[in-house]
Formats: structure tokens, C-alpha cells, sequence
């Protein structure tokens, strides 16, 4: 690699070592992962760092394998392992974190984006920071932004208590999505805090599998062990209509808002009621006359935002002769039917 990249990077650990500080110096590797990884320079910085073999040097190799080694197989896995004694005693804190509490929440009025966060602080308690990642919604739950803030940014956002184990599936659900996606649109701050990102999760999806052993079981949605995920069934029954068809029909929304109920916009609800059910769901007549008062009911559950209310007063007169439209029926449906 260039001496210029590896020089500037010594002085950065330089720094670091006057500051003392984990936190700071985790933030500093998780960038400097991420341009090792854009230039293609993972191994070469190690084996230099490995040759140097000064403080600084030792430092870069502890912190690197802090944000990247943890539930990972790798380059860095190892390779602060043996430098981290040598180094001062606050080095050996990184990564060894407690998660002490878990947010999740709409981001905007619509949750096209929801935000998951995550509460830390070190073993001796001290910088006590949080982690809240971006999820796009639309985009399927792409991970597209994430921060690492100080506790009291939490304030700002209007999030809700969620168990930390859930919001740490959620993230790296997100974040393993974003992997898989060519060219996913994500914020340009991204990559260099993506490693932190993921090390938190796991650490706090770990340390919670650790202190409550039944969690390793497994969901019931057959995912991995821990990762719960949104279910628009969590409105109560009794919130529904009382009229006859309306467990009925709130079946069917529950199929279309899947894992994610929190994105609910007038676009979303105008595909529902004009698109998806005309095209995939079988309804009794009972059904179909109680899906607008059961769509409002969810909606008065998810804020009652006026403009869905008004998408839901425009589109749902529409609904008994676009499910009576057998040319919209898709195939499945068609043969369902002949079933």
C-alpha cells in the first residue's frame, strides 16, 4: 500500500493514543475499514502493520479486528489478538460492550424509513453511545444510513421500547440485505460506519442469546435465532370492526403489510385496495363489504395520517367491482379458484 495512506494512518493512531478513548478509536477503525476495503488494501495494511510493529501500528491492528473480528471469519479476526496486551489497558475495552436498551420507530409520518436503535456503554461505563440505523422500507429493508450518537440524541426521535435482541435482528437483517443488492442506494457516511454497525448488533444479539438461553430456540417464522420481525397482527382483535367478514378481511392485510406494517402511505394503501387484492386475494362478499372499516382501523392504528384516510374515502368504493373484475385475477388466483 502507499506509504502516504499507512503514514497518515499512524498519525491518526498517534492521536488516538493521547485520547484514551474506545469509542472514538472504534469510530476511527470502522472508517478506516471501509477504505481499506473500497481501495483493496486489507492485507497489505495488516502485513505492514505486522512489520511495523510500533504502538501505533499495534493500535491499528487492535482496533481493526475490534469492529470487525467479532462473529466474523476473516483478516481481521485475529489480528489484534496478540497486540492487545502489549498496548494501554483502555485498548483492551474495545468492543466489550453492554447493550442496555433497544428503540424502533417510524423515521417519517408514513415509515417509508424506520429507524432501529441500540443503547452502549463499556464495561467500565463510561462513553455511553447509541447506534441508530436507517431501514428503507420501499426498497425492501435496506440498511441506508446509520449514526453513532450520544444517549441523549434519543430524545429527538419519537421511537418506542422494543427488546434490544429485535432491534439488533432487525439491523443486521437490513444490513445483510444491503449486502446482497448491486448498487443499493445507501448514504454516502454508510461505509464507514457500517462495521461498527454490525459488530454492535451482533454483540447485542449475542450477549442477550448468552443471559436468556431459550432465545437460541429460534422464531416461529423459521429465522434465525433472535430475529423477531414486525407482524401487522400485533393491532388488537378487538380494534377491529364489529361487523360480519372483518377477521376476514384483516387477514388478507395482514398477508400484504408482511414485516413491514410500519410503512403505511396513501400510495401503499391505494395498491392494496386497487392492485394487490383485486389481483391475489379470495374474499367473501362479507369480506370485501368490511375491508374499508377494517383499513381504517389499521390506519387509526398507525397514526390516522389524513392523507391515507382520504386515499382509503377515495379508493374503497372502487373495491367490490374491481374484485367482481376477474381479468385482474392472477394466474394463482384463477387457479385457487378452480380449486
Amino acid at each position: 500500500m502507499s506509504t502516504t495512506a499507512f503514514d497518515t494512518a499512524i498519525t491518526q493512531a498517534r492521536d488516538l493514543l493521547r485520547w484514551r478513548s474506545p469509542l472514538r478509536t472504534e469510530l476511527w477503525a470502522a472508517r478506516l475499514t471501509a477504505e481499506l476495503e473500497a481501495s483493496e488494501q486489507v492485507e497489505a495494511f495488516l502485513r505492514r502493520s505486522a512489520e511495523d510493529g510500533g504502538q501505533e501500528a499495534r493500535l491499528a491492528l487492535a482496533a481493526l479486528a475490534a469492529v470487525n473480528g467479532q462473529g466474523a471469519q476473516g483478516p481481521y479476526a485475529a489480528a489484534g489478538d496478540a497486540v492487545a496486551e502489549s498496548l494501554p489497558g483502555w485498548v483492551r475495552r474495545m468492543g466489550r460492550v453492554t447493550c442496555d436498551g433497544g428503540w424502533y420507530g417510524k423515521a417519517d409520518p408514513y415509515g417509508e424509513q424506520v429507524l432501529a436503535a441500540l443503547s452502549f456503554r463499556y464495561d467500565n461505563g463510561k462513553e455511553p453511545h447509541v447506534l441508530v440505523a436507517g431501514i428503507d422500507q420501499p426498497s425492501g429493508g435496506l440498511a441506508v444510513d446509520a449514526v453513532v450518537e450520544e444517549a441523549k440524541f434519543l430524545d429527538e426521535l419519537d421511537l418506542r421500547p422494543t427488546p434490544p435482541e429485535s432491534v439488533a435482528a432487525r439491523i443486521l437483517d437490513a444490513f445483510e440485505l444491503t449486502d446482497r443488492v448491486m448498487g443499493a442506494q445507501v448514504a454516502e457516511t454508510l461505509p464507514g460506519v457500517r462495521p461498527f454497525a454490525i459488530t454492535r448488533a451482533r454483540s447485542a444479539l449475542t450477549r442477550t442469546h448468552d443471559a436468556t438461553p431459550n432465545a437460541a430456540a429460534g422464531t416461529a417464522d423459521g429465522g434465525a435465532p433472535g430475529r423477531t420481525r414486525d407482524t401487522a397482527s400485533e393491532i388488537a382483535l378487538d380494534a377491529l370492526p364489529d361487523v360480519p367478514g372483518a377477521r376476514e378481511a384483516f387477514g388478507k392485510l395482514v398477508e400484504f403489510v408482511g414485516d413491514r406494517p410500519l410503512w403505511w402511505s396513501p400510495a401503499r394503501v391505494a395498491q392494496f385496495l386497487t392492485q394487490w387484492l383485486p389481483r391475489e386475494a379470495i374474499l367473501s362478499e362479507a369480506a370485501i363489504a368490511a375491508m374499508p372499516e377494517v383499513v381504517r382501523a389499521w390506519t387509526r392504528h398507525q397514526g390516522g395520517h389524513p392523507a391515507v384516510l382520504r386515499q382509503i374515502d377515495e379508493d374503497a368504493p372502487r373495491l367490490p367491482g374491481l374484485m367482481a373484475d376477474d381479468s385482474l385475477a392472477s394466474l394463482n388466483k384463477r387457479l385457487a379458484r378452480g380449486r
